[in-house]
């Protein structure tokens, strides 16, 4: 215990090394992120500002690179056993946590543990997991009880939920309450302190930090921090002010650009304006527990009155950013198909009205949750709010700012009690593009990881062969079926899909593709 607190207080002063303010020159990187972080746990929502938040403090196992290569990160060495049951990995020599105390084997097993009954595909690898074990101080051991294919493409998933690594008794926080302690190994220290949600967020560099050798690319390589301080600024929420102060050089970087100030962004010399190289999928998301979308008709009636158009239409409107896919798995990439997507591609409003009287609706009102302040995703509800008025529902559509609607989305109270039946989202493109990893597939009712919490075995049947299944063509058909039943029994309703254009004073370098996640290192303030 006092060599516990001992660590900590060494961590704290090369903290306060790095806060020494303004005598040392520091120099200071100011985001407007794109929405407001309150939640600090990135292993118990999968919002993306928490997951950035994440990539600022931890680190991870593995990473993606922009090929979709898995790439050895927190990890030196590892091997598999000639049957494909058991892994072996080894850890980076001198990796440290802020508090001073080196990352081990037992602190691995524990925040695999923790983020296996969180996330899709963590689950997913823990259904074949027999244990998990530390073999050493930097050392540990998966041993599997039937080989599957996707174990680094686990362990090295880019976006939410991640991986992250954390201390031991920090991850064995039971994963249905949030942690109260933010210590990582990452190439940032977060600032506790400084942290007011809805104000600011600050982090300062981690000088103990060792990157890899390898060149940065998307989440994987080197690590590289050349600023003293990345302050978020979480106040400034109103979009033409943020635009605004863009363009007089008040802020830095800012991570979402509104839609309708994309083209005058673009024509403003003093700024840079980027376009990622893949983008992202809307939905909407149905709660399966409650009335009216308890019932699968129901759903199915919803599901038909969504075109995609009128969603991408109204919300991003600029012809070259966004564009309809008829798949639940990206369009263009393996898996992607338009099997069994009649009902909503090739669906309109007289079938939706009639699959609604035909359903048994009795007018139970539809709760939709509306975020007011993230731009990319604000008119989603209310283009869905009109449509369904259109089938034939009642709409209470409800205003909150998006981490309120984060924190609600989780409860599993009936909507009058402060629940909900659904929300509108984006899931950026790696998150959802195969069975495995598509956080709206799984389908195991109340037990189901993220929120809305669909039931049907046959669905979780064919996930299941799909894990297994070594033969790529034969996945390709288990993916097809996966996709038909998922619109069968109305899982989610995609809504197309889109790029969110970002931007950064002319004077910030080496900004990493942010297809995956906003990131903050190998960036130089000239």
């Amino acid at each position: 215990m006092a060599l516990r607190s001992l660590r900590r207080a060494a961590g704290t002063c090369a903290a306060a090394l790095v806060l020494a303010g303004p005598a040392l020159a520091q120099k200071t990187l100011v985001v407007v992120p794109h929405s407001n972080l309150a939640i600090l746990d990135p292993i118990w929502t999968t919002a993306y500002m928490s997951r950035n938040h994440g990539y600022m403090i931890y680190d991870t196992l593995f990473a993606t690179d922009e090929q979709n290569r898995i790439q050895p990160q927190m990890v030196e060495s590892w091997k598999v056993s000639p049957d494909q049951k058991v892994w072996e990995f080894r850890l980076r020599p001198g990796l440290e946590f802020h508090d001073g105390a080196p990352v081990t084997g037992e602190d691995v097993v524990a925040s695999l543990a923790r983020w296996g009954k969180r996330d899709a595909m963590g689950g997913a690898l823990m259904n074949f997991v027999e244990k998990m074990e530390a073999t050493g101080r930097d050392s540990f051991r998966i041993t599997l009880r039937q080989p599957v294919g996707f174990v680094l493409e686990a362990l090295g998933k880019p976006s939410s939920n991640v991986p992250f690594i954390m201390p031991k008794r920090i991850a064995e926080t039971p994963p249905d309450k949030q942690i109260t302690e933010y210590v990582g190994s990452g190439p940032y220290i977060f600032v506790r302190e400084e942290f007011k949600p809805g104000d600011k967020a600050v982090y300062v560099k981690n000088p103990k930090y060792v990157p890899r050798k390898e060149p940065p690319s998307w989440t994987a390589g080197g690590k590289h921090v050349y600023v003293d301080r990345v302050v978020w600024n979480l106040a400034l929420r109103d979009y033409q002010a943020q635009v605004n102060a863009l363009v007089k050089g008040e802020i830095d970087i800012l991570e979402l650009v509104p839609f309708e100030h994309y083209e005058s962004l673009r024509k403003e010399k003093s700024v840079q304006v980027f376009t990622p190289k893949i983008g992202l999928q809307y939905m909407c998301r149905f709660n399966h527990l409650h009335p009216p979308f308890d019932k699968a008709e129901i759903r199915r009636a919803a599901l038909a009155a969504f075109a995609q158009e009128p969603f991408l239409r109204a919300q991003v409107g600029v012809k070259e950013l966004y564009r309809p896919c008829p798949s639940m798995f990206t369009c263009g990439t393996p898996y992607a198909s338009d099997f069994g997507s009649d009902i909503q591609s090739k669906s309109n409003m007289r079938i939706a009205q009639d699959l609604l009287k035909k359903s048994g609706y009795d007018g139970t009102p539809v709760v939709i949750l509306k975020p007011t302040d993230v731009a990319s995703i604000d008119k989603l509800p209310e283009v869905a709010a009109q449509l369904l008025r259109q089938a034939g529902f009642k709409v209470d559509l409800q205003a909150m700012d998006w981490q309120t609607l984060v924190a609600r989305r989780a409860r599993k109270d009936p909507p009058k009690d402060g629940g909900w039946n659904m929300f509108c989202t984006a899931w950026a493109i790696p998150d959802i593009w195969t069975p495995i990893n598509n956080q709206a597939l799984p389908a195991r009712g109340a037990e189901t990881p993220w929120f809305g919490w669909p039931s049907d075995p046959k669905l979780e049947d064919l996930r299941r062969q799909f894990m297994i299944e070594p033969d790529e063509a034969k996945r390709k058909e288990l993916a097809k079926q996966i996709q038909a039943q998922a619109f069968q029994t109305a899982t989610h309703a995609p809504l197309g899909e889109y790029v969110q254009p970002y931007a950064a004073r002319a004077n910030i370098k080496g900004i990493i593709d942010n297809s995956v996640a906003h990131v903050y290192w190998n960036i130089r303030k000239d």
